[in-house]
């Protein structure tokens, strides 16, 4: 074994992709863009008894203002939370949600997962990627839509499903999918499957932060037929969950 010593380097190269400090990303915000800022996360932090504990709404807060994380952006919530810029990234960089790169007004998110993708998530992403002249995972020229590939949305009971700005779009095919696109390009009103009207982007980074969503419909999301199936299918076979062996019944 050498008795040299290894050097190695940690974090993300100046060229890697994703990284926040790239052109046009801002690095400091006007004053008066602060001040409504300042505004604004004093009443996110006023909710918790901790002021660290505001930080991930505080990152939807900023990600409301730039559209993804900007060092403007993790500058900001360094300071208001008595932070290091190190630590707001190691956290900003651990969520996905928390958008590296440019995003456009509407984040489409196709699952590729086992399920998603057996039932043909692969497929609605290669036909969105075409339909939206795009070689993959990216954004539109427009700049209404990005597209990219995500991870399991616990929604397997209405796959192949789509998520468009983190609202469900349930039991998707390759056409629906392109329809759906097509009318948010051409600003036609898009409702998800569950909850209410499409917003943008920002729009929903700032109900994440914590504010109002006075949208009609947002709350009134219910359970729908393949999510309840296995509760009937127990209940019609007497099935019930074991007794709690704290039970003075058991």
């Amino acid at each position: 074994m050498s008795d040299q010593p290894v050097f190695l380097q940690f974090g993300q190269k100046p060229d890697e992709p994703g990284a926040i400090v790239h052109p046009g990303a801002r690095r400091t915000y006007p004053d008066d863009v602060r001040e409504r800022l300042t505004t604004d996360a004093a009443a996110i932090v006023a909710r918790y008894p901790q002021a660290r504990s505001a930080l991930l709404p505080l990152l939807h807060l900023v990600q409301a203002e730039d559209g993804h994380m900007t060092p403007a952006g993790v500058e900001f919530c360094a300071r208001v939370l008595d932070l290091t810029a190190a630590e707001v990234m190691a956290v900003a960089t651990f969520y996905s949600m928390y958008r590296r790169t440019p995003t456009g007004d509407y984040l489409v998110g196709v699952c590729t997962n086992t399920l998603c993708a057996v039932m043909g998530g692969d497929e609605i992403l290669a036909s969105l990627a075409e339909h939206l002249d795009l070689d993959g995972p990216g954004t539109t020229e427009d700049g209404r839509i990005t597209l990219e590939h995500i991870e399991c949305n616990a929604a397997c009971d209405y796959a192949p499903v789509v998520m468009i700005n983190w609202e469900f779009f349930d039991d998707q095919t390759p056409a629906s999918a392109r329809q759906v696109v097509d009318d948010l390009r051409a600003g036609r009103p898009v409702t998800p499957t569950r909850g209410a009207p499409l917003c943008t982007f920002r729009e929903t980074a700032r109900i994440l932060a914590g504010f109002p969503d006075t949208r009609p419909g947002a709350n009134d999301g219910a359970p729908g037929g393949p999510t309840m199936a296995g509760l009937r299918a127990a209940r019609s076979a007497g099935m019930r969950a074991s007794a709690d062996p704290t039970d003075e019944e058991a």
